[in-house]
């Protein structure tokens, strides 16, 4: 039986290579990236062999203890995690309880993340070659600790099976998990001052973990190979017990999984509650603005595509820490307000076939447009304010603050006036209702790019007078400057927007039905 749930991994993972030629893309990629990563890991632990036994004993602990945690961690917020064993495809199979939590397990092996994992972990056996002993508790080890990483995780995918079923942790783990990424430099390098700061320090919490269930199998061939058979024979009981406390918790939440499965449908609601639609007015206008702020509040389509707009002023900020100098916080609310007004270019085509809706009911396309605008405006807005103000607190030039407020405001206000035009006008792909925000499919990638490229082009010819007159504050040093524009920015960024709104509405009122055309198409 075991055999044949590990037959049936490999089955299921070539049959979704040959249904999908990008998935297979993806893993070639991926196999590369882990590949050139693997090599790397491999060779380190390799010439860790002629280092001294203390400074290997750090490295391979502090190593092994952090895949230990990366793999508990990992399935909680990567919510598109390999289901192809899902534990709930067997609730109708009589399969005793043994075989199948040791056919799940070494299936967890089959993949990039487990191949890549027991290379690693294989090569710690090189380092630890440097006698018979050592080399064989290396070995021990090294399987104990990568069967801790697989059983690990299958507990905690196990136990969180009922959240995972849930569309909106999907939806807000793949949103979390991006933010780690967009500051990856900054962990990065204060992880690397951390380090370097506090060498000293890792000895002894290499040690200290070397006792611990993420540390004790990885440590065995270092305390044999430092003369310590002692404690590499209780470290050794307390990784086999890890494991086994492990197993057990895993066939536990098992068994109650396959009586009773995750339950993934909705609880009942009260009705009565309008939500956005009491607060805001009985108009067109504002039924589409409650509608729209609706899905700014909900749909991780639009949250998951901005998330990196809190995050500006962090990197920013960040950079101007190392340099000393916070110059670049100044395009912080400008940037800022570019990347909002531009989230509604694609507005209509993250609707799909629910621009139906709007189309049956009869909205006018001016007040289809401005709805769409206001719910943007609402907060983008304060983010542009509280941007363009907050940066001078750290670079102490006030006196650019009426020209930066200008600015702000006019890319904001213009850019929504042109997106409300691009958006009645062309469609593109975006990721349909209930993929992940983070999905590119396939479509018209070409007009796509077009309508994007030419968009920012007429967006930067439309702010040239805010623009200019920043630049010639910032070059003459002269406030007059400033103030004039705070005045022409907001001024000249209303006027736009109202005309943008318009012409936007009289070309949704003409070809409507040719845009839900188009997002049939884009499916």
């Amino acid at each position: 039986m075991v055999a044949h749930l590990l037959r049936l991994k490999l089955i299921l993972l070539r049959n979704g290579l040959r249904r999908s030629p990008w998935q297979l893309v993806g893993m070639a990629l991926g196999g590369l990236y882990a590949l050139g990563l693997v090599g790397a890991l491999v060779g380190a632990l390799v010439l860790l062999r002629s280092a001294d036994p203390a400074l290997a004993h750090t490295v391979v602990v502090l190593g092994g203890a952090a895949a230990i945690v990366g793999w508990g961690l990992i399935p909680v917020v990567a919510s598109a995690a390999d289901l192809t064993l899902d534990p709930a495809r067997f609730t109708t199979s009589a399969i005793p309880m043994r075989q199948l939590l040791a056919g799940l397990a070494l299936g967890g092996l089959i993949g990039i993340p487990g191949v890549a994992t027991a290379l690693a972990a294989l090569a710690t056996v090189w380092t630890w070659a440097r006698g018979p002993l050592p080399a064989i508790a290396a070995l021990v080890g090294a399987c104990l600790g990568v069967l801790t990483c697989i059983v690990l995780s299958k507990v905690v995918t196990t136990a969180t099976a009922s959240l995972a079923a849930s569309r909106r942790f999907k939806d807000v783990s793949a949103i979390v998990f991006m933010i780690p990424l967009v500051l990856m430099g900054p962990i990065v390098a204060g992880v690397g001052r951390g380090i370097s700061a506090s060498t000293g320090f890792l000895p002894d919490l290499a040690a200290t973990l070397s006792w611990t269930p993420v540390g004790a199998a990885w440590s065995l061939g270092g305390d044999l190979a430092t003369g310590q058979p002692g404690a590499a024979a209780l470290k050794l009981l307390i990784a086999v017990a890890t494991l086994a406390v492990l197993a057990w918790c895993w066939k536990v939440l098992l068994e109650r999984a396959l009586v009773t499965p995750p339950y993934a449908g909705s609880g009942s609601r009260k009705g009565g509650k309008l939500g956005l639609f009491g607060f805001l007015p009985a108009t067109p206008a504002g039924a589409v603005t409650a509608r729209a702020l609706t899905y700014w509040l909900r749909d991780p389509r639009y949250s998951g595509s901005l998330v990196v707009v809190p995050l500006l002023p962090v990197l920013l900020v960040f950079q101007g820490s190392q340099s000393g100098d916070f110059g670049a916080l100044a395009v912080a609310a400008p940037l800022a307000a570019f990347l909002l007004a531009w989230s509604i270019s694609a507005d209509v085509s993250y609707d799909n076939t629910a621009f139906a809706l709007h189309l049956a009911t009869g909205v006018r396309g001016v007040d289809d447009r401005l709805g769409r605008a206001l719910a943007c405006l609402a907060f983008g807005l304060p983010v542009v304010l509280i941007l363009a103000v907050g940066q001078h607190f750290f670079t102490g030039r006030w006196e650019m603050l009426p020209g930066q407020l200008g600015l702000s405001l006019g890319i904001l206000l213009t850019g929504l006036g042109l997106s409300s035009v691009i958006s009645a006008r062309y469609t593109v792909a975006v990721p349909l209702p209930g993929d992940s925000p983070f999905k590119k499919p396939p479509g018209n990638v070409g007009q796509t790019m077009a309508v994007q490229f030419a968009g920012m082009g007429i967006l930067t010819l439309l702010v040239l007078p805010e623009a200019a007159l920043s630049i010639a504050q910032l070059v003459t040093g002269n406030a007059a400057f400033g103030w004039a524009n705070l005045a022409v920015g907001p001024v000249l960024g209303l006027a736009l927007f109202a005309a943008g709104i318009r012409l936007g509405g009289r070309w949704l009122d003409a070809r409507g039905p040719e845009l839900l055309a188009q997002l049939t198409v884009n499916r």
